[in-house]
């Protein structure tokens, strides 16, 4: 029992040895595969360090310019140095206070939702309607509307979906997310630009600001605070009606101006021109998102009946007193303002079609 005892260990010993020594062999011959790779990356980075010269390379390191044949804007700068301001900027700077700002945006409607409320009507409604947008300006209202929040979540996704969305997708659906993303904001874009245009003529005489926006704002559209529930007076469009179209104009013009040199690099736009536009195109789309955050909020839940106006073109006329008094007053009297005006009008068309049969 002891000699097979004896022979069993001595086997597993010899085996114990054995794999040590082959392990030893195997590190050597790794470490020595290891030691010839770097020593043959130092070879290739002498001969070419020594190829262009240690100087060459310094000079490309600090963005010197060098010779090409090609004439292209910057073609002879191969190490960009400014670019790394910009990438600082972006990264470090802009996209986390972005993202700040949106959540901090969110949560700002939450609150004032669960502390203020909603803004409601102080008398019943009446049921009459007065006439407030025609299809064409509810049409323009929501093809801008649907063009810039598609805009707004594809712009995003550019932006964070690296942190949102990549981590808990398969690589090749987050491939073709990014790149959906990708051309739908560069084909989008330009309509937007087109959209804003007809924005402008449409509403701009609508949106100049007064002395009764002034009285507005001093009493927060009665909204806020002591002036709660008071429906200061205003005209066809309120100091915050005015407020957002105003932001979206002239943020607007930043975000399609520099839109359109990001999507078209072929005009001899040099790298700190593309970078500037980056910067710009993102801090004026961060602030219209945060903006229509505001509005969204307002037409949803904040005031009560202030999205019937753009669905169905009428508000009722108690709301058209509270929040805009002074345009109720001065289209209250026009025909199409009047009780069984549209019956009337639905009759006229019927007695022309008989007619036009008979």
């Amino acid at each position: 029992m002891t000699k097979r005892i004896q022979h069993w260990l001595a086997m597993l010993v010899t085996t114990f040895m054995l794999t040590l020594s082959v392990s030893a062999v195997a590190s050597n011959e790794t470490s020595a595969n290891s030691d010839n790779e770097r020593l043959g990356e130092s070879v290739v980075r002498q001969e070419i360090t020594g190829f262009a010269g240690a100087d060459y390379w310094r000079m490309v390191k600090d963005g010197q310019e060098g010779y090409t044949t090609s004439k292209s804007p910057e073609h002879g700068v191969l190490i960009s140095v400014p670019g790394q301001t910009w990438y600082i900027l972006k990264e470090k700077w802009m996209s986390p206070l972005g993202a700040l700002a949106i959540f901090g945006s969110l949560a700002m409607v939450a609150l004032a939702y669960v502390v203020v409320g909603p803004l409601k009507l102080s008398k019943p409604k009446t049921g009459r309607k007065i006439k407030r947008w025609s299809r064409f300006d509810r049409a323009l209202h929501w093809s801008m509307a649907f063009t810039f929040l598609t805009l707004a979540f594809s712009g995003l996704t550019l932006v964070y979906g690296k942190h949102f969305i990549k981590p808990v997708v398969p690589t090749e659906v987050w491939g073709w997310i990014i790149y959906a993303a990708k051309q739908y904001h560069n084909y989008m874009g330009p309509i937007f630009g087109i959209l804003l245009v007809a924005v402008l003529v449409k509403w701009w005489r609508k949106s100049l600001f007064t002395m009764v926006d002034i009285k507005w704002f001093m009493k927060m559209g009665g909204m806020v605070g002591k002036h709660k529930g008071t429906h200061p007076s205003a005209g066809f469009s309120n100091g915050g009606e005015k407020a957002i179209f105003w932001l979206l104009i002239f943020f607007g013009i930043a975000i399609t101006i520099s839109g359109l040199v990001l999507d078209f690099p072929i005009f001899d736009q040099t790298r700190r021109d593309m970078e500037l536009s980056n910067l710009l195109h993102m801090f004026s789309a961060l602030i219209l998102i945060c903006g229509f955050i505001f509005h969204i909020y307002i037409g949803l839940f904040g005031m009560e009946a202030a999205l019937d106006g753009m669905i169905t073109g009428e508000v009722d006329e108690t709301w058209a007193k509270e929040h805009h008094d002074l345009w109720y007053n001065e289209v209250k009297d026009l025909p199409e303002n009047q009780p069984g005006y549209d019956a009337a009008q639905e009759a006229d068309k019927k007695g022309s079609a008989s007619q036009n049969n008979a």
